[in-house]
């Protein structure tokens, strides 16, 4: 599968506007994820070839940063914050009874495809602790309890 001529010309869009391809190349790799979920590597490879980077470049950045995804993820993605607002309100707890529901540790996806939970140092919801973003569009979420976790989970909850 190979990325859509609009996709290439964003691609050459953020090079022009971002002063370079080595610059564009983190702009790229969102605008891929964007569109199809993830950042495959043939898509990768493309990207790289689109802005005159070599592949292992445009890897090192890719595998660097960590909401760039190298794999699929699930339909419902969960970043759990666990940092010291989140931890101090109980954080942990949650965690746990998150991964429990689930069945899934930190980076992992259920079998069905459904959900990532994804650990992340902080979703800027200090106010709302614990918490956590979720979904697509990176809905804030909290403060989250480990006996409801209905916001978490919505109306599939398991």
């Amino acid at each position: 599968m190979s990325l859509s001529s609009e996709l290439i010309a964003a691609i050459e869009e953020a090079r022009d506007h971002h002063g370079g391809p080595r610059a564009a190349m983190v702009e790229s790799l969102r605008l891929i994820q964007l569109e199809h979920g993830w950042v495959s590597d043939a898509h990768l490879e493309e990207a790289a070839a689109t802005l005159g980077v070599t592949t292992a470049e445009m890897e090192d950045v890719a595998t660097f940063f960590s909401l760039i995804f190298r794999q699929p993820v699930g339909e419902k993605l969960i970043l759990l914050c666990d940092g010291a607002s989140c931890w101090l309100n109980g954080g942990e707890a949650v965690r746990d009874r998150v991964m429990e529901r689930l069945g899934i540790g930190f980076g992992q996806t259920t079998p069905d495809g459904q959900y990532t939970l994804v650990n992340i140092c902080c979703v800027g919801g200090c106010d709302h602790a614990p918490a956590a973003v979720i979904g697509r569009d990176r809905k804030l979420v909290g403060p989250l309890s480990p006996d409801d976790l209905d916001t978490l989970f919505g109306e599939d909850a398991r």
